[in-house]
């Protein structure tokens, strides 16, 4: 297994690590590493924006918007 250093921690980041350690009944290491498993097994981008937006908020419930009908574009210009 490989081992990292980090360097440079703000010591209320430390005081909130320990912290949560604490409360999950393990050490400061074991809860860093946890950290970052899970922050790394998140899943990928669905590639769809779309549905990503909608699976985010769907469940606010959104908003109905009135939609203006389309009307003609601007007349083109003939050039002779």
């Amino acid at each position: 297994m490989a081992s990292l250093t980090i360097r440079n921690l703000d010591d209320a980041v430390k005081h909130s690590l320990r912290v949560r350690a604490a409360q999950h009944g393990r050490s400061m290491e074991e809860e860093a590493r946890d950290i970052l498993r899970r922050a790394v097994e998140t899943q990928p981008p669905s590639g769809n924006l779309g549905l990503a937006i909608s699976r985010r908020f769907g469940a606010e419930g959104g908003v109905d918007l009135d939609i203006p009908e389309r009307s003609s574009g601007r007349e083109t210009t003939a050039f002779e």
